[in-house]
């Protein structure tokens, strides 16, 4: 197959496999994606940090704690979807999602954490201190920015899914 033919293609792919978030484009796409992957990571993300500061854990444990729930929480709302509008199976589902969300959710942690700890929201003396939200504030913008061009790059090449 040529290169235009081979383009062409995979851009009908592309398309009809995400078309049911409407009109818009690949980037639109990508941030659409991107915001459905950040906010199944955000639940996990502050229910780990905020067990993390509560019980005083240390910075890896609550870093292990928060990117824990996080891929489950990620994960939950990525297969729902795809169970549903496709009535298959968790497994099922959970082989057409896996790469793309562990991808996503990954970039989205390493950069949330990061953020959260270098803004000292893991050492945040509790949840109801400025410190705390400050950072996670901060972080969640932050996950979404460096995980939308990885998205993009996913969805663009079939690797993740539109959830559906």
């Amino acid at each position: 197959m040529d290169g235009a033919m081979q383009h062409s293609v995979h851009d009908q792919g592309f398309h009809a496999a995400h078309s049911h978030h409407g009109s818009g484009g690949p980037v639109k796409l990508s941030a659409f994606a991107t915001l459905h992957c950040l906010l199944g990571c955000v639940i996990g993300e502050v229910i780990g940090l905020a067990i993390g500061v509560t019980f005083g854990l240390g910075i890896w444990q609550t870093i292990i704690l928060a990117t824990t729930l996080a891929y489950i929480s990620g994960m939950t709302l990525g297969l729902v979807p795809v169970m549903r509008s496709r009535k298959i199976g968790m497994l099922a589902a959970l082989k057409i999602i896996w790469l793309g969300e562990v991808i996503s959710i990954g970039v989205m942690e390493i950069v949330m954490n990061w953020v959260d700890y270098s803004m000292g929201g893991m050492t945040a003396p509790s949840i109801f201190s400025w410190m705390f939200w400050r950072a996670f504030f901060v972080a969640v913008p932050a996950g979404f920015i460096a995980a939308w061009p990885v998205n993009y790059w996913l969805l663009s090449r079939n690797v993740k899914s539109g959830h559906g």
